[in-house]
């Protein structure tokens, strides 16, 4: 019988503070914060149907069985909520929403909400960002995951839907991955920039049809076509959703 010599290594960030592991990406995984997760995620989906009567519609579009990009118009801190309540519990946590890292990743309670609840993937919005869409291609290309993007780039001051940023293009321009509109109505009224709590308005969820953009080389032109095409599909999705 031959005995096989053990060496014990210990996690690589067991030497950082709780605040810097928790704005490192990727995570190393940690039970305690799934099961934090998914109790969070048991608790906002609860308070989103019953306070904001969330409706979701288009289900059936998320092509759960494979990576995909779900793509979203951008005007309240619910938006993310409400796409990852669209979700199957299973699926919570390899489902990452970009996240601006100057803003959600700054003060160990927001930077906890924001990797512990949210599962949300930093992304500088000024520098670095061709790094943080090279991550975006990593976590994509592993089989089951799902990114949230908001090719807007930051919220909507009006609740008016936004130019969408090339960079959504950058990343999908040639890659065989998925990417599924979607419409939020009704967020930016309960909670707009700027308000604390929420007000109790109806919160309406449309998902669109899944599009490949796999035939477009990558260039400055595909890339501004993708962004235009998708901005077509979410404002579509939101005049649909406006005669709801």
């Amino acid at each position: 019988m031959v005995t096989q010599s053990w060496t014990y290594e210990p996690a690589p960030d067991l030497d950082q503070s709780l605040e810097e592991r928790m704005r490192h990406f990727p995570r190393q995984p940690d039970l305690l914060v799934y099961g934090f997760r998914s109790l969070g995620a048991l608790f906002v989906r609860g308070w989103l149907s019953s306070y904001h009567r969330l409706t979701i519609t288009g289900r059936e579009n998320l092509p759960l069985e494979k990576s995909f990009v779900m793509v979203a118009n951008h005007s309240s801190h619910l938006d993310a909520l409400c796409l990852l309540s669209a979700l199957p519990l299973r699926k919570l946590h390899c489902a990452f929403p970009a996240a601006a890292a100057d803003y959600f990743f700054q003060g160990l309670p927001r930077v906890c909400i924001s990797a512990v609840i949210v599962n949300a993937l930093p992304f500088e919005r000024e520098a670095h960002i061709r790094q943080s869409l090279a991550l975006c291609r990593q976590l994509i290309a592993n089989p089951g995951n799902i990114l949230i993007i908001f090719p807007e780039g930051k919220r909507s001051t009006t609740g008016a839907l936004g130019r969408f940023k090339p960079g959504i293009g950058n990343l999908l321009a040639g890659e065989d991955v998925l990417s599924v509109p979607c419409h939020i109505d009704g967020a930016f009224r309960s909670c707009p920039k700027g308000r604390f709590f929420p007000r109790p308005s109806r919160i309406h969820l449309r998902i669109g049809k899944a599009r490949n953009y796999a035939h477009l080389s990558p260039s400055r032109e595909a890339s501004l076509e993708i962004a235009a095409d998708l901005h077509s599909a979410v404002g579509a999705l939101g005049s649909s959703s406006a005669n709801y």
